[in-house]
């Protein structure tokens, strides 16, 4: 059970949620009776040890999987009663993922995989590009826009990353231990970026951490173990 809930409307909006799965025939359950609210714009670190159950529930953030029970709402939308395109479409236009491999596609330039998700929406290729590059200067990485990502570094791998999780103008990022694979220096710049963009244009910032120096920089933390939810209050 959530404690300390906030009396803030909620942008996101969880109730009863449980998931379970069967593996070798036996049903394990990840989550249980969930309740959880966050505000548009606040900033929360989700933490937890291996197996807690904080990926599971990041993917039901980012309607990448649904729970089995319970109540959902994003945005206003009733995720349960959404039908496929209409979570397809939410997740294209309001959710931006970051993750810690970066998931770049490898053929193409940084330009190219920043505009990518702008062609989903069917985007024209001219709009989309100075959509991407714009971002990309936003990011600090417009002189890098034609590499491609073998031939750049972890750091600015992870800001084209960034750029392509905004270039659509979400609501929510969804990062999934998005400094995991940095060094100290540049994970520190990563979530000033981050961090930044919560502040300067109070984009919802959800990030999944097993740091918890990482997370006490955000506004919320929530603790995710053996499936239950519980929130800690950042000093």
């Amino acid at each position: 059970m959530m404690t300390d809930t906030p009396t803030l409307p909620g942008f996101i909006s969880l109730q009863g949620i449980g998931k379970s799965y069967q593996l070798a025939g036996q049903h394990l359950a990840i989550l249980n009776d969930v309740n959880l609210s966050i505000a548009r714009g606040e900033s929360c670190g989700i933490l937890g040890a291996s197996g807690s159950g904080k990926s599971t529930l990041l993917n039901i953030l980012g309607l990448l999987d649904l729970p089995d029970c319970g109540a959902y709402r994003f945005a206003g939308h009733d995720i349960f009663n959404a039908t496929p395109d209409q979570l397809a479409a939410i997740r294209n236009q309001q959710i931006g993922f970051v993750f810690q491999s970066f998931n770049l596609l490898p053929r193409l330039s940084a330009l190219d995989n920043v505009a990518l998700p702008l062609s989903y929406r069917g985007v024209s290729r001219q709009e989309s590009v100075a959509r991407a590059l714009h971002m990309l200067e936003q990011v600090g990485l417009a002189e890098r826009a034609h590499h491609r990502p073998a031939d750049l570094s972890g750091g600015q791998r992870q800001r084209v990353a960034i750029a392509r999780a905004l270039v659509g103008a979400p609501a929510v990022i969804l990062a999934d231990e998005p400094t995991g694979n940095l060094d100290s220096h540049t994970a520190q710049d990563i979530m000033d970026l981050l961090l930044a963009l919560n502040h300067e244009q109070g984009v919802t910032l959800i990030i999944v951490t097993h740091d918890p120096h990482i997370a006490e920089r955000l506004n919320r933390q929530i603790l995710v173990r053996n499936g239950v939810v519980h929130e800690a209050q950042c000093v």
